[in-house]
């Protein structure tokens, strides 16, 4: 099984994706996928559609806060249910303009608080104006411009960890690939895991680990070089 984020990973190099899906398509097992990704759910599937991509087991999208499953993409009501208890996005919004250096983005789903930075020290004001007032969240900062504000139970790391335990997929033979900061928590489940040779500094400069392989190919190119040194018997 594979699962990856989509931007910069999957996404991003057309020759590259074309080699992964078809050595995919070689072999005499089959290759589920999770699509694990920061877009909301309109702008994945037309991201889906318009790189022609394999339609996956499941999608997680708004950086793991929402979870879909099946070709229909079913939304997983048990997993929104059990984010939503600690979620309190009014008093994130409320605390977010009071700091300059922050833009909201505008976004058609409740589950999470976005940004785009423009002066990177409001990070480090917003998260200690969050913790000062004791509000549940989760912050992930990104690329260097990209903030998220989650409900402290969600993330790109849960979101998988949810699914797996509860699809019984714990034991798959899985690769997760990421390019940038908010891939870190799935990078560093335990899993084979794959840090594409195009991925942001954040992600570049983290701790090595066996069982993160640091690809020198782009997107999908790492990819396929991270399941042959992981999967290839």
């Amino acid at each position: 099984m594979l699962a990856t984020d989509l931007d910069g990973t999957l996404v991003g190099d057309q020759a590259g994706l074309q080699e992964l899906l078809d050595f995919y398509e070689q072999q005499p097992y089959e290759v589920g996928l999770i699509y694990i990704t920061g877009r909301h759910l309109a702008s994945a599937r037309q991201l889906i559609a318009d790189e022609g991509l394999p339609i996956p087991q499941a999608l997680v999208t708004d950086v793991g806060t929402e979870i879909y499953t099946g070709p229909d993409f079913q939304k997983d009501e048990d997993w929104e249910a059990r984010l939503m208890d600690e979620w309190k996005p009014e008093y994130v919004e409320a605390l977010a303009k009071t700091i300059d250096g922050l833009t909201p983005q505008d976004l058609p789903v409740t589950s999470r608080r976005s940004f785009h930075v423009i002066d990177v020290q409001a990070v480090d004001q917003f998260r200690a104006l969050l913790e000062a007032q004791s509000v549940p969240h989760k912050l992930i900062f990104s690329g260097g411009k990209d903030l998220d504000i989650l409900p402290p139970a969600s993330g790109k790391g849960e979101a998988l960890r949810y699914l797996l335990e509860r699809h019984g997929m714990s034991d798959a033979k899985l690769l997760v690939a990421g390019d940038s900061g908010n891939d870190l928590e799935m990078l560093t489940l335990g899993f084979p895991s794959v840090i594409v040779g195009n991925a942001q500094p954040e992600l570049k400069k983290h701790e090595e680990h066996p069982l993160i392989f640091r690809a020198n190919r782009h997107c999908a190119g790492g990819i396929y070089e991270a399941w042959n040194h992981f999967h290839t018997d």
